[in-house]
């Protein structure tokens, strides 16, 4: 009988679980069970109602929506999740995410599909040089301060606005920090979400966080689809033009359900084409970002079982 168990997703102890923790690891939760290594299946209260044993709980991701920390913390049981994997790989795509736009790479794609008579003067008119636009980021943690360091190799003009950061962290970046929200959102020509969600964030981006921002601007996301209050929100800000493009890789339901915002997408309208991309909750994937993920769930697993202190206690 297995100490530490994998409950869901990968569906027997790969090599890096075995080459890290040997027979301590299986996929059955017994009575004996010390350690949880989890994906999405939801750990409560009736969850664990038969393993006495339990010590802790380990996420394989970095939210943690799918714990019942106050019931864990009740029982004594230690909560850990994996925050410092896929940085990059986030990072990455919400930069590949705004280059797309900026600079018009599949609109000019499909566009020159129909092109037989003229072909370079077929420019976008709105396309504009990086230096002289602003990219305004919300939270300036490790993803959304590995992306203000790529896009200034870029020379993007770059604000952000976290209000839990340490004064001076502007310092370290090098670029401008806002002092609200809504300074950020009106001196922004694109806004990056970079924030986890909780019951401050949650639903942030709504009718009010949109009316902020400046006008034909640009919103991508790739934190947490709670962030956004309704897709009939971004579906709204799409039509009037307010806001020019939105790239989503995370949305409030996942796979999404009907709505206008959705159906047109899947549609490819020809007025929503060019102006909306989703990604399916994919930004934090690599190969090498799934290795470093069961690594570090496995290493901190048995961290957990030998009784150190963990890291990443949520």
């Amino acid at each position: 009988m297995s100490k530490i168990v994998i409950t869901d997703y990968f569906s027997a102890p790969g090599s890096p679980e075995t080459r890290i923790l040997g027979n301590l690891v299986g996929v059955e939760a017994t009575e004996e069970t010390e350690v949880l290594i989890v994906w999405h299946d939801i750990i409560d209260e009736d969850y664990i109602k038969d393993m006495p044993h339990l010590k802790g709980v380990q996420r394989y991701g970095v939210g943690f929506d799918n714990l019942d920390i106050d019931y864990l913390k009740s029982r004594g049981i230690v909560c850990c999740n994996n925050p410092d994997y896929g940085v990059d790989e986030v990072s990455d795509t919400a930069l590949s995410m705004i280059l797309n736009f900026t600079r018009g790479t599949t609109s000019y794609n499909e566009r020159a599909k129909c092109l037989y008579n003229t072909w370079q003067e077929n420019v976008i008119p709105t396309v504009r040089r990086h230096s002289e636009m602003t990219l305004g980021i919300i939270g300036a943690g490790r993803i959304g301060g590995s992306l203000i360091q790529k896009a200034k190799a870029l020379k993007f003009n770059i604000v952000f606005y976290d209000k839990y950061q340490p004064s001076g962290i502007e310092k370290l970046h090098g670029v401008q920090r806002m002092e609200s929200l809504e300074d950020l959102l009106s001196a922004s020509d694109i806004v990056s979400v970079h924030i986890p969600s909780n019951d401050e964030t949650r639903g942030m981006i709504n009718k009010e966080f949109i009316e902020c921002m400046k006008d034909d601007s640009i919103l991508v996301n790739t934190a947490r689809g709670d962030l956004i209050e309704s897709l009939d929100v971004l579906y709204d800000g799409l039509k009037s033009k307010k806001i020019s493009k939105i790239a989503l890789d995370v949305l409030p339901e996942e796979p999404p359900i009907t709505s206008p915002l959705i159906n047109d997408w899947r549609s490819s309208l020809g007025w929503i084409r060019d102006r909306l991309i989703i990604n399916p909750h994919t930004a934090y994937y690599s190969v090498e970002a799934i290795e470093e993920m069961r690594v570090k769930a496995a290493t901190n697993a048995l961290r957990i079982l030998k009784g150190r202190t963990p890291l990443n206690i949520v």
